[in-house]
């Protein structure tokens, strides 16, 4: 990182961070350019280790870029507005960056990123359980394997 000053180098800071955002961007290895979308998403830790869930069609170009190559990059912001330097502007961000491997889950995991996606989106009044019943959503689990952090003003 080129501005060591701004990063973010504790970890429970950097998914402070994540869990203020609402939307990742993942990035997937395409097949003459790189593919990135937005998506909603829930996350957990578990013993220091970060795991982001997705959700998706049961079929399509994110699940056949994944079933080719797992490798994804994940990126999330939040822009807390713009600082007046006298001569500039600049912006107050926060920002995680964080590469891992991508894989559809089933079953009790399933339901279970359902279940993380919902409560980090703060939708309420569905079950994660009659999500999955209905058999038309896929998941996407994924493992993080390197994480950093990036802020502009605090």
């Amino acid at each position: 990182m080129r501005r060591s000053d701004r990063q973010i180098t504790d970890f429970n800071e950097i998914i402070s961070v994540l869990d203020g955002c609402d939307t990742i961007r993942v990035a997937f290895n395409g097949d003459d350019y790189p593919y990135v979308v937005p998506l909603s998403f829930g996350y957990e830790t578990i013993d220091g280790k970060l795991y982001i869930y997705f959700h998706c069609a049961k079929e399509g170009k994110k699940l056949d870029l994944i079933e080719r190559d797992s490798r994804v990059c994940v990126e999330a912001d939040k822009l807390n507005g713009y600082a007046d330097r006298g001569t500039s502007v600049t912006a107050d961000y926060e920002s995680v960056i964080a590469f891992g491997r991508a894989q559809r889950v089933y079953g009790k995991e399933l339901v279970h990123g359902l279940e993380l996606l919902l409560g980090h989106c703060k939708i309420k009044g569905h079950s994660a359980a009659d999500c999955a019943a209905k058999d038309i959503t896929a998941v996407v689990k994924i493992t993080v394997e390197e994480i950093t952090g990036k802020r502009r003003f605090k």
